[in-house]
């Protein structure tokens, strides 16, 4: 069923990418919820992705968005190698 009005997902609409295949082991409860995850996203921008094709960006996305991990990176960038 289409909603009226057009979703606001987190994740934008993939770019054009070369396929990659990943193999990872989750729970029952995960993979209905990336199950559910692709079928908005089907919804929202007419394109349908498997749960596989979205996994790497939604991660991606994550740790983009992680503001603790974010600048414990850049405090690890900014130490020069054996300080």
């Amino acid at each position: 069923m289409k909603s009226e009005r057009p979703l606001s997902l987190k994740l934008p609409r993939l770019p054009e990418r070369s396929p990659v295949k990943i193999t990872i082991a989750i729970d029952p409860a995960t993979y209905a919820m990336l199950q559910t995850y692709a079928v908005l996203y089907r919804e929202t921008y007419g394109v349908e992705e498997p749960p596989t094709e979205l996994i790497p960006y939604m991660l991606k996305s994550f740790l983009e968005n992680d503001r603790s991990f974010v600048r414990a990176r850049r405090a690890r960038a900014s130490v020069p190698e054996g300080a």
